[in-house]
C-alpha cells in the first residue's frame, strides 16, 4: 500500500519554492540596478524638473484612486456585515448602484485620464526646446562612452563636462548595440541606436557632478556602463576646454619616459590614441577600439565609473581587467612589475 504524504508538507515545499523564487528574483533586480543611486526626483535641470512633476501628479492620482476604491470597498463591507438581512432571496439593483457604477466606471477614469494628458502635453512641451550653445557626441560602446566635441577638437570618454545653465544638445549614436543614455538628474532616458541618431538636450542648474548610466541591457557589463557629467561655471568650463585641447604633455622623468616606451611595445597604442605622441613606426589602424588616453589622468573614474582613478586601481585594471570587468574588449597584459611601473608612471603625466 503506497503511503500517501500529509497535505502540509506539500504546503510547506510549495511556500519554499516561492520564496526561493521570489529570492532570485529580488537578486536579479538588486543585480541590475547596482552601482551609487540616484534620485531621479532630485531635478537638477529643466528638463528632470517636467517630468519629476509629471512623477508627483500620477502618483499622488494613483494613491488617491487606490484609496478611494479600498474605502469603499472598505465601507461596503461593514454595511453588508453591520445589516442583519434575513432575506435570501435575490434583490434588484436600484438606481444607487447604477449610479456608483456610471461615476467610478466612466467620469471618474475619465476625469484622472484628462488630468494625465493634460500635464503629460505639458511636460513634453518642457522637453521641447531650441538648439542649444554647446553639442557634444556621445557614442556608446560596449561598455563604455566615446564623448566628442567636434566644434572644439576634443575626445574623452565616460566624462561629459558643461558649463552650468547654459542648453547643452547631446547627439547619440551607438558604435555596437543598442544603449540608452541616462542622467537621471537632468533627463529622461534616450536611446542610442547603431545607424541612427538620436537627440535629447541637458542643461544643469547647479554646479557638481551627476551621475549617468545606460538604461537599456546591452551585455554582460551592463550595470557597469556608467558615466559622470560634471557641470562647472563658465570659467571653469572654459579653463578645462583650454586644458584638453592641449596635445599630451611628455615626460620629463626618465621613469615616464621608460613608460611611454612601454606604451608602444607592450601594443596599448593599437587601441588607444594620445594626441601629441608620434607613433608612426608602429601601424595602428584599428585605433578606436579603446578610449582617448590624451588626458587620462584627470579622469575621475576607471573602467566607465567602476572605480576611482588612482594608481592602486590602475594597476590593477592594467594587469588584469576581465578580474575587474569580466567580457571587457582589452585583454591581461603580461608586464614586468618594472614595465608596469614604468607606464603607470606615463599614464599619471597625462593631464
Amino acid at each position: 500500500m503506497t503511503k500517501t504524504r500529509p497535505l502540509a508538507w506539500h504546503y510547506r515545499i510549495n511556500r519554499q519554492r516561492v520564496s526561493t523564487g521570489l529570492l532570485m528574483i529580488a537578486g536579479l533586480l538588486i543585480a541590475g540596478c547596482s552601482g551609487t543611486p540616484v534620485n531621479m526626483l532630485d531635478a537638477r535641470g529643466p528638463a528632470a524638473a517636467s517630468i519629476a512633476e509629471l512623477w508627483w501628479v500620477m502618483f499622488i492620482l494613483g494613491a488617491a484612486v487606490f484609496l478611494l476604491v479600498v474605502g469603499i470597498v472598505l465601507a461596503i463591507v461593514l454595511k453588508r456585515r453591520s445589516q442583519a438581512d434575513t432575506d435570501t432571496g435575490l434583490q434588484r439593483p436600484d438606481g444607487r448602484d447604477t449610479r456608483w457604477i456610471m461615476i467610478g466606471g466612466i467620469v471618474m477614469p475619465l476625469i484622472v485620464l484628462a488630468v494625465v494628458f493634460g500635464f503629460t502635453m505639458r511636460s513634453m512641451a518642457g522637453l521641447s526646446s531650441d538648439e542649444g550653445e554647446l553639442t557634444i557626441e556621445v557614442i556608446g560602446r560596449r561598455w563604455w562612452w566615446e564623448v566628442n566635441y567636434r566644434d572644439l577638437g576634443i575626445t574623452t570618454a565616460n566624462q561629459i563636462h558643461i558649463p552650468v545653465g547654459v542648453p547643452v544638445d547631446i547627439v547619440l549614436q551607438s558604435g555596437d548595440v543598442i544603449h540608452s543614455f541616462w542622467v537621471p538628474q537632468l533627463h529622461g532616458k534616450m536611446d542610442a541606436i547603431p545607424g541612427r541618431v538620436n537627440r535629447l538636450q541637458i542643461q544643469a542648474d547647479e554646479a557638481g557632478e551627476y551621475r549617468g548610466e545606460c538604461g537599456e541591457f546591452c551585455g554582460i557589463q551592463h550595470t557597469h556602463m556608467g558615466f559622470v557629467v560634471v557641470a562647472q561655471s563658465a570659467e571653469a568650463f572654459d579653463s578645462w576646454v583650454a586644458s584638453e585641447q592641449q596635445p599630451a604633455a611628455q615626460p620629463d622623468d626618465l621613469l615616464a619616459v621608460r613608460g611611454q616606451e612601454v606604451f608602444a611595445s607592450a601594443g596599448c597604442v593599437y587601441c588607444h590614441t594620445i594626441r601629441g605622441v608620434d607613433f608612426s613606426s608602429i601601424d595602428a589602424s584599428a585605433v578606436d577600439l579603446g578610449p582617448d588616453l590624451t588626458h587620462f589622468a584627470s579622469r575621475l573614474t576607471l573602467g566607465a565609473g567602476i572605480l576611482p582613478n588612482n594608481r592602486g586601481n590602475l594597476s590593477g585594471w592594467i594587469a588584469n581587467p576581465q578580474h575587474i570587468k569580466p567580457g571587457v574588449l582589452m585583454p591581461a597584459s603580461a608586464l614586468s612589475g618594472d614595465d608596469l611601473q614604468a607606464l603607470l608612471a606615463y599614464l599619471e603625466t597625462l593631464h
